[in-house]
């Protein structure tokens, strides 16, 4: 049996998760580099001083992040298109269900490979690379705990199965220009947009500092190839793409989509589709600060504001998500 994980960043289930929520993410050295020893001090400060408000646009979401349901219904789409002779499981990076509970899952069957498959279509160290990370972190405490490899027994398959000493691991690092996931950014957004020739697309992406970027992460030249696969199918169509979601005083990657959009309408453009590039599920970035923060904006301005849904169990993302594990078996 060949064992899929998926990786996404998951999100508070609850309003008494934001907190710890927010520790996790804050805790994260492939995100904010923090000395060391001072991570998890500041991780806690933070996250308590950021809780109140973070749980605000949690409330005006309906109290939690949809992203571990559409994650799971991914997860679950996924499976059925792969069939028998596969397991897919989720792993959250931080929040439940988190990367040991997912592996603690997948080893109740007979993995004989494991392949490690993001829900982030451009790669990032503070993305994929912090779940692969996270990964490995998880995959040698459980090794060293003999919690697999040697005696485990499955359950169901009533007899004992031992894990071989060296389980082939294979990572997908990106899909950012892959065909079949261009064709399904497409597609959503001709099903949502079907007068899409009368609008300026604005594609939004998440933030990074630019340290980041200048290390020589990939993410924003990945992004950038991405928007212009996806506007080969849309002849004639003006676009930008801009980047949200900034967090703290460092700079960031620009121009911010905020300003980009109210640029847009004091150049008297009103019909302008809001675009996530970098995000397949639903969260607070999309829920809250695309359609609540940007949008109400925009409309107060008089715009014919329009933002694309994310992927998330789209039919032919899903079959982008199988051929991407099929080109490893």
């Amino acid at each position: 049996m060949i064992g899929v994980v998926l990786f996404n960043m998951g999100g508070p289930d609850s309003l008494s998760a934001v907190q710890p929520f927010l520790y996790n993410l804050f805790s994260d050295h492939d995100i904010i580099r923090f000395p060391k020893p001072l991570q998890k001090p500041l991780a806690w400060l933070i996250s308590h001083l950021r809780a109140k408000k973070t749980k605000h646009y949690y409330e005006l979401m309906g109290g939690k992040s949809p992203q571990k349901e559409q994650t799971l219904a991914q997860a679950k789409a996924l499976q059925e298109e792969l069939g028998e002779g596969f397991k897919v499981v989720v792993a959250l990076r931080y929040w439940h269900p988190l990367t040991e509970e997912a592996l603690l899952e997948l080893f109740r069957y007979p993995v004989e490979k494991l392949i490690l498959l993001p829900l982030y279509p451009q790669y990032s160290r503070t993305t994929s690379g912090s779940s692969f990370n996270e990964f490995d972190r998880v995959f040698r405490r459980l090794r060293g705990k003999g919690i697999y490899f040697n005696l485990t027994t499955l359950m169901g398959q009533g007899k004992p199965y031992f894990y071989p000493s060296s389980l082939p691991v294979i990572r997908i690092n990106c899909y950012y220009n892959h065909t079949t996931y261009i064709k399904a950014m497409v597609e959503n957004i001709k099903e949502n947009l079907p007068g899409w020739r009368e609008y300026f697309f604005l594609f939004t992406a998440h933030s990074l500092p630019l340290s980041i970027i200048r290390e020589g992460d990939p993410y924003q030249r990945q992004t950038e190839e991405t928007v212009r696969l996806i506007m080969e199918h849309f002849p004639g169509v003006k676009y930008a793409l801009g980047y949200q979601s900034k967090v703290g005083p460092t700079r960031w990657l620009e121009p911010f989509t905020d300003r980009l959009l109210e640029e847009l309408i004091n150049q008297g453009i009103k019909r302008i589709a809001v675009i996530p590039v970098s995000f397949t599920c639903e969260h607070s970035e999309t829920l809250y600060e695309l359609d609540h923060l940007y949008g109400s904006m925009a409309r107060e301005r008089g715009a014919d504001f329009v933002r694309i849904p994310t992927l998330k169990t789209h039919p032919t993302y899903i079959r982008a998500l199988k051929e991407l594990v099929l080109n490893f078996i």
